[in-house]
């Protein structure tokens, strides 16, 4: 295999970012043109961990232009449904209704966007069907424990208060769409306080409102990529551990007694601490590999994150075929 060039960490500066106008092209050739079949031969997609929640997934020989198009699009162009109109009926409680209305929307909801469409530019409540609009209804009133002196009943409003109100047919193919967590905290109550209200969800891109994002976070970061040129024995082999994230340098029993070995370089944080000691510093070599990409994702709760990322694909994908047919028609008229 073709050494990659790779970014180098120093002490305060990161050498060799220098790049290439050509996509997939890190090693600086000018004359390289782009060859898809060759280009797609070094991509490479591996899964390293992925729960209901969270996933993180290492991408290979990519762009960094398509590595952030694709966080972009996890962050505004991948739908989600999120409460969007309220009909706020009664709230007594100190907490103002604009504030009020706000924490409601930025509850995440389970519903997968998948199996609705977007509501037209007419859409109201009222107007709104079982394919474009999710209602839940949010009652509640807040008295004195009659057991219990001193205490309060409903005094904490959390998101199992909300209640799903099915529309049309919705119960037949739809269960819960409610939030996707039910112990979020809505509003604190006292004894007199209530609420009565309406909450109308639908489908929208975090373009239009951040409500509608449906990833807590999607970021990534290069890989790191560590090495030890001359042995780091004894009380020096401890120190260099330190120096680096847990996991990334372990102790082990040597030839020579206890020495340094880079274990994972994938928990470095580049902290860069091993250039405080010149004597561990001339040791080792920090650097990072330019199109090697750690990217991990954070979902609300919607959607797997699997899922998001295989639609955020889907949407570049449909941009990149959108550019080609608009190239195509200017073309075509010249």
């Amino acid at each position: 295999m073709e050494e990659k060039p790779r970014l180098t960490l120093s002490e305060f500066e990161v050498y060799d970012t220098s790049s290439n106008n050509v996509s997939g092209n890190i090693f600086g050739d000018v004359n390289n043109k782009y060859d898809v079949k060759k280009m797609s031969s070094k991509l490479h997609i591996k899964v390293v961990s992925l729960d209901k929640l969270d996933m993180t997934f290492d991408l290979v020989g990519f762009d960094p232009a398509i590595v952030n198009a694709l966080r972009r699009i996890l962050l505004s162009d991948v739908p989600s449904m999120a409460i969007e109109k309220i009909h706020m009926w009664q709230n007594t409680s100190i907490m103002q209704d604009e504030v009020l209305a706000h924490r409601l929307g930025l509850i995440p909801l389970t519903a997968d966007p998948r199996q609705f469409t977007y509501p037209g530019p007419e859409w109201s409540p009222e107007t709104g069907t079982e394919r474009d609009t999710l209602e839940f209804s949010l009652e509640v009133k807040c008295t004195k424990d009659p057991v219990t002196p001193g205490q309060f009943v409903d005094s904490h409003v959390l998101t199992d208060k909300l209640v799903w109100v099915p529309r049309g047919d919705q119960a037949t193919w739809l269960t819960d769409p409610g939030p996707q967590q039910k112990d979020i905290l809505i509003n604190k109550l006292r004894p007199g306080h209530e609420m009565e209200i309406k909450l109308f969800a639908v489908k929208g891109v975090g373009r239009d409102h951040a409500k509608f994002s449906p990833v807590a976070t999607a970021f990534y970061r290069l890989m790191p990529h560590i090495e030890i040129k001359l042995p780091v024995l004894g009380e020096d082999a401890v120190r260099l551990q330190k120096c680096f994230s847990p996991g990334v340098i372990e102790v082990v029993d040597g030839k020579k007694g206890k020495e340094a070995v880079v274990v994972d370089p994938r928990h470095d944080t580049c902290s860069r601490n091993v250039y405080r000691y010149p004597e561990l510093a001339e040791r080792v070599t920090m650097e990072k590999i330019p199109d090697h990409f750690i990217f991990s994702v954070e979902s609300v709760g919607a959607n797997n994150p699997d899922d998001l990322v295989s639609m955020a694909w889907d949407v570049l994908i449909e941009k990149c075929d959108y550019f080609i047919a608009e190239l195509n028609t200017s073309a075509h008229k010249k």
